[in-house]
């Protein structure tokens, strides 16, 4: 569509402005409202913004390469139900005329034209878990819904049908933004939820995600609740999940990773590309779970409910939800990322490590054929395990040279630098338990 034939559409539909969102190094969702009929300039210029005010860009306070350009991408237009008047628009970063290089959305770009160049096409499905909360007034927060306390809480449907009202206006919100729903459960956790949509190429998939948690935060703020993608918010509940279910076509749409006579059903390049994840796994996970909380979820620990699902450790599997890498039907279901990732870089960095391991014939190691959790409690020997924590994450991408060569040394070191300042921020901070334990102890 020409920008004149998008101003015209959209100005029949009652829009007046245009909402060019991008988001910060941290995967928040951030932006601007300019008119509409200014369209043609936001779309050759981009609508400006101090680069300095945006986490990650590495932007100086004065000069050519202060200010940062939203672009917007043209075809992500379309009206946002939950801002009458307003369209949405998904911006690529520029800064000095130039594609940004901290920019996480180009990042995302130029890994995937690395795979256009073998005639491929990365498809992913994102299954967002969530939690819905309320501020305690003390400053902590409570599950919103008090009700919600069953010891085994999976699939409540009266919980469903308590909170049936928000429920029903996330359905017509997605569903007016043209998701294509698949499901909407209860998850493992009280006040935690999973609302499943149908899959997409790569770029589309995280521009979708982004403007599902929009499109989640306005409802729930609508509802006097507020939308969390804190990875674990109770120690004694499981966590929320990112996952990605990532597939690859060729030029002929044939799946790169499939192989209906294998045991597993994948290709070789499917192996390899399992292998290149398992091998970078320890770098990926300071960009796939990226805060200090997150690897309060990635711990073998028990919950409240008896059931985690958890992927500690550096394995894959055939159908294997206790597994880092899960195999199923000739995909693969990459389980370590959660919801407090920049999505853009998340999968921009799962697809760079995993076309190495395809590029470099990396060997896969045996597949994982047992419980996990239940092969721990024998003592028996165990997979690898991820980083315990961020700072471990953080050095671990920090030594890896290839993967953050192949991601992009720009956005790394920015990635390093601000999140790194976030774990001593931690480090620095007395908890209430450790003044539990420790203040008349000795």
């Amino acid at each position: 569509m020409s920008v004149h034939a998008a101003v015209e559409a959209l100005s029949a539909q009652g829009i007046h402005s245009v909402l060019a969102q991008f988001v910060d190094l941290h995967g928040v969702a951030k932006g601007k409202l300019v008119p509409l009929v200014k369209l043609q300039e936001w779309v050759d210029t981009g609508a400006g913004f101090a680069g300095p005010s945006i986490w990650g860009t590495g932007l100086g306070r004065f000069g050519l390469r202060s200010e940062y350009y939203g672009r917007v991408q043209i075809e992500s237009l379309r009206p946002l139900p939950f801002m009458p008047g307003v369209a949405h628009a998904v911006c690529d970063g520029f800064a000095g005329g130039e594609a940004l290089d901290t920019c996480s959305r180009q990042l995302l770009k130029a890994q995937l034209q690395r795979l256009q160049r073998r005639g491929w096409t990365l498809w992913v499905g994102i299954e967002p878990e969530f939690f819905l909360l309320k501020p305690t007034g003390s400053g902590g927060w409570q599950p919103a819904d008090p009700s919600d306390q069953l010891d085994k809480p999976s699939y409540d449907w009266k919980a469903i049908h308590r909170n049936r009202d928000f429920l029903e206006d996330m359905r017509q919100n997605l569903t007016a933004l043209g998701f294509d729903l698949q499901q909407i459960d209860h998850e493992d956790a009280c006040c935690q939820y999973e609302i499943n949509y149908r899959f997409d190429e790569a770029l589309a998939a995280a521009d979708r995600f982004i403007l599902f948690k929009m499109a989640a935060h306005a409802v729930a703020e609508q509802h006097g609740m507020v939308f969390s993608c804190m990875p674990k918010p109770f120690a004694n509940a499981p966590g929320s999940g990112l996952h990605f279910h990532l597939s690859i076509t060729d030029e002929e749409g044939r799946a790169v990773f499939s192989d209906r006579a294998d045991p597993l059903l994948l290709s070789q390049d499917g192996y390899r590309f399992v292998a290149g994840l398992l091998h970078h796994a320890d770098g990926l996970s300071a960009l796939c779970a990226p805060t200090v909380n997150s690897y309060k979820r990635l711990a073998s620990s028990e919950s409240a409910s008896g059931t985690t699902w958890s992927p500690v450790w550096k394995s894959y599997g055939d159908n294997n939800r206790t597994c880092l890498v899960r195999a199923v039907d000739g995909r693969l279901e990459w389980r370590l990322p959660d919801p407090s990732c920049n999505v853009y870089a998340a999968i921009a960095a799962t697809l760079a490590a995993g076309l190495n391991g395809v590029e470099q014939a990396m060997d896969c190691p045996p597949a994982c054929t047992v419980d996990l959790y239940q092969h721990q409690a024998t003592g028996q020997r165990m997979p690898a395990r991820l980083p315990r924590d961020l700072q471990a994450a953080l050095q671990a991408l920090a030594a890896d040279r290839s993967l953050v060569s192949a991601v992009g040394q720009a956005f790394c070191a920015e990635f390093i630098r601000i999140k790194q300042r976030e774990w001593d921020d931690y480090s620095q901070t007395i908890s209430p338990w450790e003044l539990r334990r420790y203040a008349d102890a000795f």
